[in-house]
C-alpha cells in the first residue's frame, strides 16, 4: 500500500480554536445593547402578526386532531 492509500481525512475536520472574542470580530458582530437591537420588522403591523399567529395556532390544532 502506498502512503496516499494509508493516510485517511480526519474527520470531524480539525477547526482551529477561536475565543468568542475572535468569533464575533469574524463576522463583525456587535453587542446587543437594548431590546431594540433584537427588533425585526417582519410584520407590517400588529393585524398581521395577529393573523400569522392565529393561521399557525389554528395549523397546529388541525395536525393533532
Amino acid at each position: 500500500m502506498s502512503a496516499a492509500e494509508t493516510e485517511r481525512p480526519i474527520y470531524p475536520p480539525v477547526r482551529p480554536r477561536l475565543s468568542v472574542e475572535e468569533l464575533l470580530a469574524a463576522k463583525n458582530t456587535q453587542p446587543i445593547t437594548g431590546l431594540e437591537d433584537s427588533e425585526a420588522d417582519t410584520f407590517e403591523s400588529d393585524e398581521e402578526l395577529e393573523e400569522f399567529l392565529a393561521s399557525t395556532y389554528a395549523e397546529r390544532r388541525r395536525d393533532i386532531a
